[in-house]
């Protein structure tokens, strides 16, 4: 990679690294952090004219050492007047990130949306941004998977950029240490990198920090996304012909909603995902024999997560082909009835309580404020989600409440959606569209967040060819013990 100096204006930066077998818009991303100039303002001159996003840097034939210059303006803070109305613009960047009530978008590097897409989502979790937090700064000698730990330093340093920042950020070390630790991240298609999997990628990140983030002392074992996200699964594995039976049990990070001409919404696809065919070895036949795998859930994460098993290998065409069918789900996601009959005994309790606590708020507006107030606020609780609805049971978002405080119900409210558009998994566009602490939405294109409406977020549903839910993250809706 040569090293190159960059004359901007009257300042020159020395010792600039272009990694030539990324686009010239990942360099402008870079020149982004160092200037403040956004890449859409940058004009480089090189050899033979400006630099282009998509130019080919083997034909360019920039040298170790070379002279590069920048024109662009970079953003600025309009200075507020001594007196008189104090504007967004006018305020620290501090205080702009509390006043836009969401966090910065993430430039894309070039078919990175899926990463994008990927970590927003998962950026809106409060309770994993604090177990990064705690997770150690410095390198570990003695750690036999360095990478793991590097992509884990990466995601807590980026989540504490993009909780301080209201301008776009380029998650350049990010999409580095997620390359080398995942190779496939990294694959090119004429000289340009492929599109890929968001699913694949929220696995592999998720997978990582869950090594990354355990207690060292077995004795307490705390593992912080099994806790999260982690759903345990209790299956009978049977064989109609043998009449062979056992069970099985399995933590995974999320279900899967399979999509056929039956399924027309999300519950009805998750009872097809608890159940497959699988062939195996018979020991009392001597040979193979198809088993029926019936699951049911037996533990409950705090953040529920679904993929719409959306694509699937089209033989003829040799490429993933995608299911276009219009899948409905709900703001407000109940899975009692697919748990296991021990996980449903202990749900009865705190499902109770929840139901007495609803109808107990609920009963409160009607007696003490006017039908025209009270009709008014059950149409405020209704749409602002679960928060709202639970009262004071709700976990806050701003403070860490221990599971042994809190009880989990089997209610879930959604608070991410991520989305695909286009035909193919290796193509199209990924976006997130998360709901904030403030109960708002925000759709986060890539580097442009836009506020949208909750009754347009449950429209995402498929059936044509706009963005349809692909991975959607529900947050458990609990009580006190």
């Amino acid at each position: 990679m040569p090293t190159v100096s960059v004359k901007w204006q009257k300042e020159l930066l020395t010792g600039v690294e272009i990694d030539t077998s990324q686009p010239p818009y990942v360099f402008k991303c870079q020149l982004y952090d160092l200037t403040g100039v956004p890449p859409e303002r940058q004009k480089i001159m090189v050899k033979g004219g400006l630099l282009k996003d998509d130019a080919d840097w083997s034909k360019l034939g920039v040298k170790e050492g070379q002279k590069l210059m920048m024109m662009g303006t970079a953003d600025e803070i309009v200075k507020a007047p001594e007196k008189g109305p104090v504007f967004m613009e006018d305020l620290p960047e501090e205080e702009q990130v509390v006043v836009a009530g969401h966090s910065a978008g993430l430039f894309n590097l070039g078919n990175t949306c899926y990463m994008n897409s990927t970590l927003q989502c998962l950026h809106s979790v409060p309770e994993l941004k604090s177990a990064l937090i705690k997770y150690p700064h410095s390198g570990r000698s003695n750690d036999l998977d360095q990478p793991s730990h590097l992509l884990t330093v990466a995601t807590r340093d980026l989540f504490s950029e993009l909780d301080k920042s209201v301008k776009a950020v380029a998650p350049m070390q990010f999409w580095t240490v997620l390359r080398k630790k995942y190779p496939q991240f990294g694959q090119l298609h004429n000289g340009s990198f492929m599109q890929q999997d968001a699913e694949e990628c929220w696995t592999q990140i998720l997978y990582t920090l869950s090594q990354s983030l355990k207690t060292p002392n077995p004795s307490e074992n705390l593992d912080a996304i099994k806790g999260l996200f982690g759903i345990e699964l209790v299956s009978r594995v049977h064989c109609a012909e043998s009449g062979e039976e056992s069970s099985e049990t399995e933590s995974v990070h999320s279900l899967k909603c399979h999509i056929s001409h039956e399924v027309n919404h999300l519950h009805e696809g998750l009872k097809h995902g608890l159940k497959s065919e699988l062939e195996k070895s018979s020991p009392s036949l001597g040979r193979s024999a198809i088993y029926v795998k019936d699951s049911r859930i037996n533990g409950l994460p705090r953040y529920l997560t679904v993929q719409f098993v959306r694509f699937f290998w089209k033989r003829e065409s040799n490429q993933k082909a995608k299911i276009l069918r219009k899948v409905d789900y709900p703001l407000e996601l109940d899975i009692y009835d697919l748990c296991s009959d021990d996980l449903k005994k202990s749900l009865e309790v705190p499902r109770q309580i929840l139901r007495d606590e609803e109808g107990k708020k609920l009963g409160l507006k009607s007696k003490e404020k006017s039908s025209s107030s009270s009709e008014n606020d059950v149409k405020m609780s209704n749409a602002e989600g679960s928060s709202k609805q639970s009262g004071e049971s709700s976990i806050d978002a701003s403070q860490e409440v221990h599971d042994k405080e809190m009880q989990l119900t089997g209610v879930y409210d959604l608070v991410a959606v991520l989305t695909h558009k286009g035909r193919s998994a290796d193509s199209g566009h990924y976006v997130a569209w998360v709901k904030q602490e403030s109960g708002k939405w925000i759709q986060y294109d890539d580097d442009n967040p836009i506020p949208q409406r909750e009754e347009d977020i449950v429209k995402l549903s498929g059936g044509g060819d706009w963005h349809m839910a692909y991975i959607c993250m529900y947050k458990a809706r609990v009580v006190p013990k």
